[in-house]
């Protein structure tokens, strides 16, 4: 009725976009990109996992 909440995990593919705009994958900007989009610790989690590996630009 109304509500504005974004669809689930809609959130966390616009992190992983912002994210891969940065052009690093520091622990540092995962921490931004959790509070800017307000995810859940798992999803952050889910993000430290998934960027550790990548190489920054």
């Amino acid at each position: 009725m109304g509500e504005s909440i974004l669809p689930e995990k809609e959130n966390l593919r616009r992190a992983v976009r912002w994210i891969s705009e940065q052009g690093t994958f520091s622990v540092k900007v995962v921490d931004e990109a959790s509070l800017r989009f307000d995810l859940s610790p798992a999803d952050a989690a889910f993000l430290l996992r998934h960027f550790a590996g990548k190489k920054e630009a």
